[in-house]
């Protein structure tokens, strides 16, 4: 109760009824000045261009004035307070939790923005609370999979290995390792994402060839291209050194380089490119598949979005997520663009960072 009684007693306007009587006073007595300024100038027979330029001159620096005091107060009561109130949930829609918005009165003068400030800030602390639960749930749960999860996996590959076994009995146990293996990844997946987020693990970067790698990622996929017959073509520099974290890249080549064969049909095409401007280096994979439309395009990279369940068996929704941190911890960026039926193609760019690492080599 006291709390909406004390809510209903803010003030409702953040113009108050003086500021405008004191600006139509102020006009007033400008226009009193005025007949004084035209009634000395006619005492003084002053001549006409001067009768006519004063009070010109006059009026255009209490115009000026006026506009200037009404701006300042605009800026003041409004503009400044939605800037910082945007610049927030700017944030906050990214992630950042941590964001706290000042009130602009006392709480003795507060008014129905000082409110929504605070509502704001009980919005956003209640948020990064559930976001702290989640994370910490995915965590823990995570761990306590992993044991009993082994388990299976182990007991399946025992079982897989017997020659007494019926057809029916090989494709079950098969089936068991398929949704295990599955079922591990995704908890590899979830405890590399919740430790990048938290930025327990840190990258470490190192000068290396990242075409050198791009190859040796690609190879991996390449029983894989030929058996759905899809033309792997490729378009890189001979070399390419950059400073980065080879671990953490290696899993986002790998992931988009998985879809992409994942998703294009037999028959078609997936092209690697790679190409520097010597300040940063862009890595694009685009395929022939199914495509994407602009509700899926903007989930693309949320946590445990599929866009097509089509091919929710072979995935588990965190491969992008995690290749986004990723990247966002090595100061890259990742995009896509896609049309449905026509194919996607996301593109990395990422800044070569080697002027900093022979800075760093030269200090002592």
């Amino acid at each position: 109760m006291n709390g909406e009684r004390n809510r209903a007693q803010v003030r409702q306007s953040r113009f108050p009824v003086f500021l405008f009587a004191v600006i139509f006073g102020v006009l007033v007595l400008m226009s009193g000045i005025h007949e004084g300024l035209i009634v000395g100038m006619d005492k003084l027979k002053a001549g006409d261009l001067v009768q006519i330029v004063v009070p010109i001159v006059y009026w255009l620096l209490v115009a000026g004035g006026v506009t200037l005091y009404i701006r300042r107060q605009m800026k003041k009561t409004y503009e400044t307070p939605m800037q910082m109130l945007a610049k927030a949930a700017g944030k906050v829609a990214h992630g950042d939790f941590s964001v706290f918005v000042p009130t602009i009165n006392t709480p003795d003068k507060y008014d129905y923005l000082d409110v929504m400030i605070m509502d704001f800030n009980t919005m956003v602390e209640e948020l990064g609370s559930m976001e702290t639960l989640k994370t910490d749930f995915f965590s823990n749960v995570s761990h306590e999979f992993k044991t009993p999860l082994a388990v299976i996996c182990n007991n399946a590959q025992l079982l897989e290995k017997e020659e007494n076994l019926e057809e029916k009995q090989k494709e079950s146990v098969q089936s068991i390792l398929r949704s295990a293996r599955r079922l591990s990844d995704l908890i590899m997946n979830m405890l590399k994402l919740n430790k990048l987020e938290k930025q327990t693990i840190q990258p470490m970067p190192e000068a290396y060839d990242l075409c050198r790698q791009l190859c040796e990622c690609a190879l991996q996929f390449e029983d894989r291209w030929e058996s759905k017959e899809i033309e792997f073509d490729v378009d890189m520099e001979e070399r390419r050194m950059i400073l980065a974290d080879p671990g953490l890249l290696e899993l986002v080549w790998t992931n988009l380089l998985s879809n992409a064969i994942k998703f294009t049909p037999s028959g078609g095409k997936v092209t690697l490119t790679e190409f520097s401007d010597g300040q940063s280096v862009t890595v694009s994979v685009r395929d022939t598949g199914c495509g994407m439309d602009e509700t899926t395009k903007n989930h693309i990279f949320d946590k445990f979005y599929q866009g097509d369940s089509s091919h929710s068996t072979e995935g588990n929704g965190l491969g992008l997520a995690l290749a986004k941190r990723i990247l966002e911890l090595a100061e890259g960026e990742i995009s896509v663009d896609s049309t449905v039926g026509m194919g996607s193609t996301f593109t990395v760019k990422m800044p070569l960072n080697l002027d900093r690492d022979a800075h760093n080599k030269e200090e002592p």
